[in-house]
């Protein structure tokens, strides 16, 4: 019995191994398949393949990061003294200003107004919190800069932050490349993963949305800048700008210099060169080819590169590389990594050619759903732009939404055909009508001053206190509050807001009793000329008083009316000017 027992179990068992095989051999075959495909592609795969943007997402990030950093270390640096409760244009007051006009509660219309956490501080302490916000972006973008990866919460804390200066920044803030980078920072939230903070978040690819988004964002720019000089100043018509422009720019370098003292037609084929790239190569990053892809990019970094030799634009042609970059794919930028990194590359092209990679989440879903709606939000936001664009009457560098999400760009619609300068001048002088009184030149950090001083080279940082000075030259002072407000600081000889200058001449001692703005045309010198060999870069000539002779006593009563803080001492010190003055005319 045993024995038939036995047979009986071997018979099962051999009719179940039977019965099995057919299945067993299928599947071994399967995955001798799918180890023969990967044994193939990975010998096939020392070069990183085309078409995925992994590598690119951590280059655009870094590269992101980089240009935070410098503008929040302008804000470090130099918001206190501009924007202070001290400052030139004190927050505060604009804050309360806008309150008033909404009805005198922080409210969404407020909100809207101003979209900045500045509105639930102690507006008492609005120096500290501007100092929290700027090292709060130094720490966060130091952080994405050195780890090349970053999530959700961390490039909002960018965004929100910068986005509380430039709403209340006045205008010291109210130049296109701080809306650019606005735009630019709000894209490159739905670049990374939500929470994880890793350079290959497996679960999330670099979004289409992202990628194209910032495509779209440097045609608009370039295209937007192209159509505005074309309808703007006739010299962009006959090819002349460019004879103007180097001497003329806000901020000029040494290399603006020599640029300048180019023959003529050099010049025609710059302004021409222009043309090309802002309104012809510009497509090039809009077509879905790889070749026109790089020859695009190529084109405008090379362009924005030029330009930051040839100027201080701040960081402004530093952040147009930015989006243009995102026409690069992994396979490009593959050179800039070590082998550990390409490797895990690798690996993740392989699996999702095998496609055995991790399978879609719910949070992926939710995701490619954000994504669709972020290209519906950038589509309905794109009208108002799109039709600027097409207008006759198209207006450059402009918000059509409080949040700037979207925007118009543009820049050198006209070109000024001469330089002025406006120099301010301090006297120790009671009388600043008796004929040879002595004026001392006070000299700013970058803008052109002594004629011997060579232009400074400090893009991408940002001095705004020198860029607003070129803008006064053309204006009057009458339009520039922040102007009168600079006199009455030099008056005081204000500590803080010397250190946004270079020169102090009474610096240490008595401040001065008046002061002027006197208003010059500048020229370069020409190289070998006398003036140049004497180590002069510019010649200037006096073209009449920009702000006549004032004193704090003059100035008193405006400050007063615009609560404007004046220390105790300046008040006691006007008081007792008042007296005596009074006393001399009994």
């Amino acid at each position: 019995m045993a024995d038939d027992n036995a047979g009986s179990e071997l018979r099962q068992r051999k009719s179940k191994t039977v019965l099995n095989e057919p299945s067993t051999e299928k599947e071994g075959l399967e995955k001798n398949d799918v180890k023969e495909k990967s044994a193939k592609l990975t010998a096939g795969s020392k070069c990183i393949e085309t078409g995925t943007y992994w590598l690119t997402r951590i280059v655009l990030l870094r590269y992101l990061a980089f240009i935070y950093f410098v503008a929040f270390l302008v804000a470090l640096q130099q918001n206190k003294q501009l924007l202070g409760n001290h400052g030139l244009l004190p927050i505060k007051l604009h804050l309360d200003k806008i309150l008033n006009y909404v009805g005198g509660e922080v409210n969404q219309k407020a909100i809207s107004f101003a979209p900045t956490i500045l509105w639930f501080v102690d507006q008492s302490e609005i120096d500290l919190w501007l100092d929290r916000i700027a090292y709060g972006g130094l720490g966060v973008s130091a952080f994405v800069l050195i780890s090349g990866a970053a999530n959700m919460p961390l490039m909002i804390i960018l965004w929100l932050l910068y986005h509380s200066l430039v709403s209340v920044g006045q205008r010291w803030y109210s130049f296109g490349w701080e809306s650019q980078l606005l735009e630019t920072g709000f894209l490159a939230i739905f670049l990374c993963p939500v929470w994880t903070v890793r350079q290959f978040p497996r679960k999330t690819q670099p979004p289409w949305v992202a990628i194209w988004g910032y495509r779209w964002l440097i045609f608009r720019i370039m295209l937007g800048a192209g159509l505005i000089k074309i309808r703007g100043d006739q010299c962009w018509r006959d090819l002349t700008c460019m004879d103007y422009h180097y001497e003329t720019q806000p901020v000029p370098n040494p290399i603006s210099y020599y640029l300048h003292q180019s023959p003529g037609l050099m010049h025609k084929f710059e302004t021409l060169s222009n043309h090309f790239i802002e309104l012809i190569s510009c497509f090039f990053v809009m077509i879905p080819w790889r070749p026109s892809l790089l020859l695009g990019a190529a084109i405008q970094v090379l362009f924005q590169v030029v330009l930051i030799i040839s100027g201080n634009l701040s960081f402004l042609n530093w952040l147009t590389i930015l989006p243009s970059l995102a026409c690069l794919d992994d396979k490009f930028y593959s050179f800039l990594f070590p082998e550990d990194t390409k490797r895990k590359l690798r690996i993740i092209q392989r699996e999702d050619k095998l496609g055995v990679g991790p399978s879609p989440t719910v949070g992926v879903y939710i995701r490619r759903v954000m994504n669709i709606c972020l290209a519906l939000l950038i589509g309905y936001l794109s009208i108002p732009v799109v039709q600027n664009l097409l207008s006759s009457r198209q207006a450059m560098n402009t918000s059509f939404d409080s949040l700037r999400l979207v925007n118009t760009y543009g820049a050198f619609g006209s070109v000024t055909k001469e330089r002025t300068e406006v120099i301010f001048q301090g006297t120790h002088s009671n009388d600043p009508s008796i004929p040879g009184t002595e004026w001392l030149d006070y000299e700013f950090v970058c803008k052109p001053g002594n004629v011997s001083r060579r232009p400074c080279l400090i893009s991408p940082y940002h001095y705004r206190l020198d860029w607003l000075m070129w803008f006064a030259a053309f204006q009057n002072y009458q339009a520039n509050n922040w102007f009168i407000h600079l006199a009455g600081k030099f008056l005081m000889n204000d500590e803080q807001t010397m250190t946004l200058i270079e020169h102090n001449p009474f610096k240490g001692g008595e401040p001065p009793k008046f002061v002027r703005a006197q208003h010059y045309r500048y020229r370069y010198t020409e190289i070998g000329s006398e003036e140049a060999e004497k180590g002069q870069w510019w010649r200037r000539e006096l073209l009449g008083d920009y702000l006549p002779p004032v004193s704090l006593e003059s100035l008193y009563d405006y400050m007063k009316n615009q609560s404007w803080d004046l220390p105790k001492y300046i008040k006691k010190k006007v008081r007792e000017e008042k007296r005596e003055k009074a006393k001399r005319k009994t």
